[in-house]
C-alpha cells in the first residue's frame, strides 16, 4: 500500500540525510584506512629491518600486535566497502517497534550498519536481531530473540523502499502477506546471468532456515522454486555475521557443478560478504584417489543411465545401496582382524623384532587407528625404539614391515577381494571385476565405495579448520557419501538443502529427507519449505501433474500464459526457430532443455547457424543466458525465463524418468513449451 504525500515527503527528508551521513563517513573513514595501512606498512618495514636485534619473546610480542593491527585494518577496509555498496540505496526497508516500556524504535534496515557521529544507530544490518521482526511478524504483538534474552512488544509498522541513485522511487506499507507489492515486483523481473541476494524479499519460512542458531544441523526439504541455494547463501551471510570467530575460509560449500558454482558467486559479495570455499564431491574423490587419472563426474553416471549405456544397472544399483555399507563393514572388519605380521625379523643384523610383539601392537596398543596409520605408528616406535627416540629409520622399519605383513595399501587389490569374499550380495565373475576396476577414469559408483574403503583403512582427509558444510542438491547424494562427509569434517555443522522430487540419481531415492538427521553428530532439525515462487501458477500446475503432487503453493501470480504443447511438427528446425524469437522478443533468458547430451548437441547442431545459442554441459563454467541448450540434468538448480522442453520421439521420458522431466520443466519462471 502506498503512503500519503505527508508521509513521503518526511521518507525523503530521511533519505538524504541518512546519504548525507553515508557519504561523510565514506570521506572519514577512506581517509583512516589509507592513513593505517600506510603506517602499518611503515611498522612492517621497521619489524624487518631491526629483527636481528628482537628476542624471541619481544619477537612474539611484535608479532602479535602486528596481527591486531592488521585485523583491525581489515575490519575498516571491510566496512569501507559495505559502505560503499550500499551509497547509491542505503536501506530497503524499515519497522516501527514499541518495547515493553512504551519506547518507539524506527528501524531502518540495510546491508550493514551506519552510526552518528554520538554512535546511535541509524542503519541496522538485516542480520541484527531486531530486524528479524520484519522477516517474521504482521503488525501487531510481536518478540525477537537477542543475545540478552526474548524481548517483547508490538510492531506499529512495516515498510519497503525503492530506491535508486539515492532517489526515492517508491515507498509501501505492507503486512506479511505473500502477494506484497515489493515482492510481486520482484518475482515479476527476468531472470539474470548471476543469482542476486533477496534480502529486502526474505519470507517467513526461509527466515526460520537463515536465522537458526539453536540446532547444530539442520537438513531442509524444499520444493522447486522455494529459494534453497539463496536460504543457504543467506543463512551463510547470518552466520558470519553471529558467529563468532567464523570466517568465509571456514565454510565449504558442496555444489552439484561448476556451473552452478558460477551461477552463484556473486550473492555473498552483494551481501557484503567474502565467498565461501567451494567444491563438487567429485573434486574431493579425484584428490583422494590417487590411484586413478580421474574420477566419473555425477552428470555423466547418470547420463549412463538415462541414454541407457549402463550394462549392468542391478549391479550399479547395488553399489549405490544402503545395503552394500553393511556389507562392507563386515568386510572392512574381518579383513583387519586377518591382518597380521608373518614373520619376525631382522635390522641392520643387530635389532631383532618379533612378530608377535608386532601383532600385539598392530592389533591392541594401536587398535584406535585406521589400519594403515597403525603400521605408521608402529615404524616410529620401532624407530624411536631401536635409535635412541630419532625417527631418522623410520622408512627402514616401514619397508620392513611391510615385506613381513599378510596384507598392502593396494585399494584396487582390496576392493577386488570384497566382490570375490561371502559379503558382497552379487557374485562377478573375476573378469566382470577386473574390467570396473582397473580403468584410467573410475566409476563414479566404483569411487565411492572404494574412497570409503580406503578412508576406513587409512584415515579420510581430515579438514578441521571448516566449521560449517552447505550440501545443496542434498538429495542426489547417496547414505555412504554423508558418512564419508561426517568424516572429512568432523568439527562442522551442516546445512543440508534439497529436494526428493527432483531426484535425478537413478539408484538411489530418499522416502524423506529426514531420514538423514541420524548421520550427523548434535542438534539436527528438519525444516520445509513449501512455497514456490520461482514459476507461474499455470507452470505449476503442469509439473505437479508429472510427479502428481498437491501440495506446491505458488506464490508468482497468473500471467495467463499456458503451457504450449508442440506434437506432429512438419519442420523442427522451423518451429524451434519460431519459438525461440518469440521467446527472446518477451524474455532476457530462454533454455532449450534436452533429456541428454546427444539430444542436446543434435538440436544445438540443427539451429546453431540460425540464432545465437550457447551448448553447455558440466565442464561449462562461464556462459550467457541469453540463449542456451543444455541437458536436464545439468540444469539443476538453475532458472531461465522461459525453457522449450525438447526430447526426441524414441527417446520420451519414461515412467521411472518422471523426477528428471520435473526438474527440466521447473526451471521456467514464466513461459514454458513442450516439444514432444
Amino acid at each position: 500500500m502506498a503512503i500519503n504525500e505527508l508521509e513521503l515527503q518526511k521518507e525523503k527528508k530521511i533519505l538524504a540525510k541518512v546519504g548525507k551521513l553515508v557519504e561523510e563517513t565514506l570521506n572519514s573513514l577512506g581517509f583512516d584506512v589509507n592513513k593505517e595501512e600506510a603506517e602499518l606498512i611503515e611498522f612492517k618495514k621497521m619489524m624487518w629491518e631491526n629483527a636481528s636485534s628482537f628476542d624471541d619473546g619481544e619477537e612474539s610480542q611484535v608479532m602479535l600486535a602486528t596481527s591486531e593491527e592488521e585485523n583491525k585494518a581489515l575490519m575498516k577496509r571491510n566496512y569501507f566497502k559495505k559502505l560503499c555498496q550500499i551509497k547509491k540505496r542505503p536501506y530497503f526497508a524499515s519497522i516501527v517497534f514499541k518495547d515493553e516500556d512504551g519506547e518507539i524504535l524506527n528501524i531502518y534496515m540495510s546491508l550493514t550498519y551506519l552510526k552518528d557521529k554520538d554512535s546511535n544507530n541509524i542503519l541496522y544490518d538485516w542480520r541484527s536481531p531486531i530486524c528479524s521482526l520484519f522477516y517474521d511478524y504482521e503488525t501487531g504483538p510481536c518478540e525477537y530473540k537477542a543475545p540478552g534474552g526474548v524481548f517483547q512488544g508490538e510492531l506499529k509498522r512495516k515498510r519497503q523502499y525503492k530506491i535508486e541513485d539515492n532517489e526515492l522511487i517508491g515507498v509501501f506499507d505492507n503486512s506479511l502477506n505473500i502477494d506484497d507489492e515489493v515482492l510481486q515486483e520482484v518475482l515479476a523481473q527476468e531472470s539474470n546471468e548471476k543469482m542476486k541476494n533477496v534480502v529486502n524479499t526474505i519470507q517467513q519460512e526461509q527466515n526460520k532456515v537463515i536465522r537458526n542458531l539453536d540446532d547444530n544441523n539442520l537438513i531442509v526439504q524444499g520444493i522447486a522454486g522455494s529459494g534453497k541455494t539463496t536460504v543457504a547463501l543467506h543463512r551463510i551471510a547470518f552466520l558470519l555475521y553471529r558467529l563468532e570467530n567464523l570466517t568465509s575460509n571456514n565454510i565449504l560449500i558442496f555444489s552439484p557443478n561448476n556451473i552452478f558454482t558460477e551461477y552463484i558467486s556473486e550473492v555473498l559479495p552483494s551481501l557484503g560478504e567474502a565467498n565461501t570455499l567451494q567444491t563438487t564431491f567429485n573434486d574431493y574423490l579425484s584428490s583422494f584417489l590417487t590411484e586413478y587419472k580421474d574420477v566419473e563426474n555425477f552428470t555423466d553416471f547418470v547420463a549412463r543411465y538415462y541414454s541407457y549405456q549402463e550394462e549392468y544397472p542391478e549391479l550399479v544399483k547395488y553399489k549405490q545401496s544402503d545395503e552394500i555399507l553393511l556389507d562392507l563393514d563386515d568386510f572392512i572388519n574381518e579383513y583387519i582382524e586377518a591382518a597380521s605380521f608373518t614373520n619376525s625379523f631382522v635390522e641392520n643384523e643387530v635389532n631383532k623384532v618379533n612378530k608377535d610383539e608386532l601383532n600385539k601392537l598392530l592389533h591392541d596398543k594401536y587398535d584406535r587407528l585406521p589400519l594403515f596409520e597403525r603400521v605408521e605408528e608402529i615404524a616410529d616406535k620401532l624407530s624411536s625404539s631401536f635409535y635412541k627416540g630419532s625417527s631418522k629409520k623410520k622408512k627402514t622399519f616401514l619397508k620392513l614391515l611391510k615385506e613381513n605383513a599378510n596384507f598392502e595399501k593396494d585399494y584396487k587389490d582390496i576392493y577386488k577381494k570384497f566382490w570375490l569374499s561371502e559379503y558382497a550380495e552379487i557374485t562377478l565373475p573375476e573378469k566382470t571385476i577386473d574390467a570396473f576396476i582397473n580403468k584410467d577414469i573410475i566409476n563414479y559408483e566404483d569411487a565411492l565405495i572404494i574412497a570409503y574403503i580406503k578412508g576406513k583403512l587409512e584415515g579420510f582427509l581430515y579438514e578441521g579448520t571448516i566449521k560449517q558444510v552447505v550440501i545443496d542438491e542434498a538429495q542426489d547424494y547417496n547414505r555412504l557419501q554423508y558418512i564419508i562427509i561426517c568424516n572429512i569434517f568432523k568439527k562442522a555443522d551442516f546445512t543440508i538443502l534439497g529436494d526428493i522430487n527432483q531426484n535425478i540419481n537413478p539408484y538411489y531415492s530418499y522416502n524423506s529427507l529426514e531420514d538423514l538427521k541420524n548421520v550427523f553428530k548434535g542438534e539436527t532439525k528438519y525444516l520445509e519449505l513449501l512455497k514456490t515462487y520461482r514459476s507461474s501458477p499455470e507452470i505449476i500446475n503442469y509439473t505437479n501433474k508429472i510427479l502428481n503432487l498437491q501440495h506446491v503453493n505458488a506464490i508468482r501470480k497468473d500471467n495467463n500464459k499456458p503451457v504450449v504443447i508442440r506434437k506432429n511438427l512438419d519442420s523442427l528446425k522451423d518451429s524451434l526457430i519460431t519459438d525461440i524469437k518469440t521467446l527472446q522478443n518477451s524474455y532476457k533468458s530462454t533454455a532449450i532443455i534436452t533429456k541428454d547430451k546427444k539430444e542436446a548437441q543434435k538440436i544445438y547442431d540443427l539451429i546453431k547457424d540460425s540464432v545465437e545459442i550457447s551448448l553447455v554441459d558440466v565442464d561449462t563454467e562461464k556462459f550467457k543466458k541469453e540463449l542456451v541448450i543444455i541437458p536436464a540434468y545439468t540444469a539443476k538448480g538453475l532458472e531461465f525465463d522461459s525453457v522449450i522442453i525438447y526430447n526426441d520421439r524414441d527417446n520420451s521420458y519414461r515412467n521411472n524418468e518422471r523426477n528428471l522431466l520435473y526438474v527440466a520443466c521447473t526451471r521456467s519462471q514464466h513461459e514454458l513449451y513442450i516439444y514432444n
